[in-house]
């Protein structure tokens, strides 16, 4: 028994020697491309007084909403959108958040595939397009920002989008108020090649 004992520390102790030599894994190429993007080009598009007040008036609406009531309302424009009866959507797309934020993806030349802004428990606020639903409270481009309390930008693995055959990623980061508190998410879907 003691012998196996002092064969684990020789282990663990080699291990501790040889695991500096192996290099980190280097994070993919477009990683770095999307974060300056998002930084130079997204956060100051997002840090606007439009963006910032739709976002604030809708944590008011929405303060004491519960996680059920939020299922319900992601359940209801999941259904509208599957079944072509657009009335969530329509509303939502016809905010004046929602049109600045087309405008912005409209100018992109192709590099915004999609954007979004929620209040602080994920729900939607204004989006450039339909998206697939309205609730990202329980998805990873909430839950390593905003839930979190992170101030990195999260940037989700690329994917090869089938209809245009272009390489996509998502990247979300925390939105500021002015006094430097968080009151949501902003989350753009970039097409990489066109960076």
């Amino acid at each position: 028994m003691g012998r196996w004992g002092h064969i684990e520390v020789v282990t663990v102790g080699l291990a501790a020697c040889v695991l500096p030599l192996i290099p980190a894994r280097a994070e993919p190429a477009y990683i770095p491309l999307v974060r300056d993007y998002v930084e130079t080009r997204i956060r100051p598009m997002v840090e606007t007084p439009l963006v910032l007040k739709a976002i604030a008036e809708q944590n008011i609406e929405f303060g004491n909403v519960s996680e059920m009531d939020m299922r319900v309302l992601d359940d209801t424009y999941r259904s509208e959108v599957d079944q072509h009866h657009l009335h969530m959507v329509t509303l939502l797309l016809d905010k004046s958040v929602s049109h600045y934020l087309k405008t912005r993806q409209d100018a992109s030349q192709g590099a915004i595939v999609e954007f979004f802004v929620t209040d602080s428990h994920g729900l939607n606020v204004g989006q450039s397009t339909i998206t697939a639903d309205y609730w990202q409270g329980d998805e990873e481009k909430y839950l390593r920002t905003f839930a979190s309390g992170s101030a990195d930008i999260f940037i989700d693995r690329a994917e090869r989008n089938e209809s245009t055959q272009t390489l996509e990623t998502q990247a979300s980061f925390v939105v500021m108020d002015e006094e430097d508190r968080p009151i949501g998410v902003a989350t753009v879907t970039i097409a990489i090649d066109a960076l």
